[in-house]
């Protein structure tokens, strides 16, 4: 009697490898910033995030392109890939809140400043996705 193992093509196998690989790294991703996110405290969901808008920096580190075609009100622009060079800027005093498309970055950057002494750092839950409230739009022509 032969068995499955022997009947199925090689080529199957490195397709359910490479399909095992692509979810756990998914997982694994997902896992990695849901831990980092409950450890780092400060994320908070839009209507919170909202109230802290008028006494805090708020920071979108997503791409100039993606800030010019819209932002919340008051935000400024430091995309993450220029965060180290302009994080000096941003002001310790003040509450800092950040946004991007989705959490990943935002919880990243709030455990670099929590690290370089800011005290209250905070991300917006769900990223610019998730928000609702006043934004400031590019002009259609």
């Amino acid at each position: 009697m032969m068995s499955f193992a022997a009947t199925t093509p090689t080529w199957l196998w490195i397709v359910d490898g490479v399909l095992l690989a692509i979810l756990l790294w998914i997982f694994g991703n997902w896992f990695y910033y849901y831990v980092k996110g409950r450890i780092i405290k400060g994320g908070l969901k839009p209507q919170e995030f909202e109230k802290k808008v008028h006494n805090g920096q708020i920071i979108d580190l997503r791409s100039k392109g993606d800030f010019d075609t819209a932002h919340i009100m008051g935000a400024r622009n430091i995309p993450y890939s220029y965060f180290k060079q302009y994080q000096e800027s941003i002001r310790k005093d003040l509450p800092v809140l950040l946004y991007e498309r989705t959490d990943q970055i935002p919880i990243r950057v709030a455990g670099k400043l929590k690290k370089n002494g800011y005290q209250e750092v905070y991300w917006l839950k769900g990223g610019f996705m998730k928000w609702e409230g006043n934004t400031k739009k590019k002009a259609s022509l």
